[in-house]
């Protein structure tokens, strides 16, 4: 048997081009339009558009800022070492990449991997924390789209796996490394921050426990570094007449009382355009006018240690092995009966 992994992400355009960063907007918009309320579909294509326009130059200037975004290069070595690591463990796999918003889509993932004979498919969102509009949408598409190839495929999916023990401890173990490096420690004048990507309070009013997860993985890390003092802002983005998560990450800068921040992109693993640009130019700048020196852990996204999480995700899966024994069990964000997580026990 071929199984076929489906390892999924948001994705980025490349380079600031604005047909290209245009039509990746519109499509972020027109996914969420819930958040906005009762519309038609026509009127919510309009608004998609006019609000991907009027974001557009924005965004292309933070992606020639950056030299364009490395997203979609980080995903797709992930997805190759996920490979080569399985099949060093004796698996016969192979890992398609697909994207939310940008080519590959999620779609041509499915596609590809049908073409290819896959007997077993997979779907792994690159999303530690489960969040509705990334995690949940990422396997909506993906299901979708196996049910629109008529594909009779045997099929399950992995959602949440921030508690895991294993990267937990690599974030802590990153974020120690960029303390020693910079020889630096966490202390009254050193303030360790969190920051996390952003959702509207629509998802959370209708259930989601992002939240919740945002604050378990901040615990969680503190606590093997020590127990240190830390804050915890969010990256919002306020192009919509909505309500996000609180507090604003630039509010948390405005107000921390230190010498000196230390910033983790929760939320991340791959470099974006919300690190290099908004974290390493913005986030910075705002520090720096309040005299605070600056610091920004990178991502660890082709640590061998992640790849070998992945690997163990979905290891029962393609192993054939009950998954709880790997502490996966029936995901309760996505109640679907091929949904597993490792979040449902803390949520019974």
């Amino acid at each position: 048997m071929t199984t076929g992994i489906a390892v999924l992400n948001f994705g980025e355009p490349a380079a600031a081009e604005r047909d290209a960063v245009v039509d990746y907007l519109e499509r972020i918009f027109l996914a969420n339009m819930d958040i906005e309320g009762d519309t038609t579909e026509e009127a919510a294509r309009e608004r998609a558009r006019s609000l991907a326009e009027r974001r557009a130059p924005g965004l292309m200037e933070e992606y020639a800022e950056i030299d364009g975004s490395p997203l979609n290069a980080h995903a797709e070595r992930q997805a190759d070492l996920l490979e080569q690591e399985l099949q060093d463990r004796g698996y016969e796999i192979e890992t398609y990449l697909g994207f939310q918003f940008m080519e590959p889509f999620i779609g041509d993932a499915a596609e590809a991997a049908k073409a290819g004979g896959v007997d077993h498919l997979v779907g792994l969102p690159v999303y530690p924390l489960c969040g509705p509009s990334t995690t949940v949408q990422s396997l909506e598409k993906l299901s979708a789209a196996v049910d629109e190839l008529g594909w009779e495929v045997e099929y399950d999916e992995i959602t949440g796996y921030h508690t895991h023990s294993a990267y937990a401890r690599l974030r802590a173990d990153n974020i120690r490394r960029t303390l020693d490096r910079e020889g630096l420690e966490l202390d009254e004048d050193t303030r360790l921050v969190f920051s996390a990507h952003g959702t509207p309070t629509y998802y959370l009013d209708e259930g989601s426990r992002y939240v919740q997860y945002v604050e378990e993985y901040c615990d969680m890390v503190a606590g093997m570094l020590g127990n240190p003092p830390y804050e915890l802002g969010y990256q919002n983005h306020a192009n919509r007449d909505v309500e996000w998560t609180q507090p604003d990450v630039e509010d948390v800068v405005e107000t921390v009382d230190a010498d000196r921040i230390v910033v983790d992109p929760t939320s991340f693993m791959h470099e974006q355009s919300e690190t290099l640009s908004e974290l390493d130019v913005e986030l910075r700048e705002e520090a720096e006018e309040r005299g605070l020196e600056f610091s920004r852990v990178p991502v660890p996204y082709d640590d061998e240690r992640f790849i070998g999480l992945l690997s163990d995700l979905v290891e029962p899966l393609v192993a054939g092995f009950d998954p709880d024994l790997y502490g996966l069990q029936p995901c309760k964000c996505r109640p679907e009966p091929d949904a597993m997580c490792l979040n449902a026990r803390r949520n019974e």
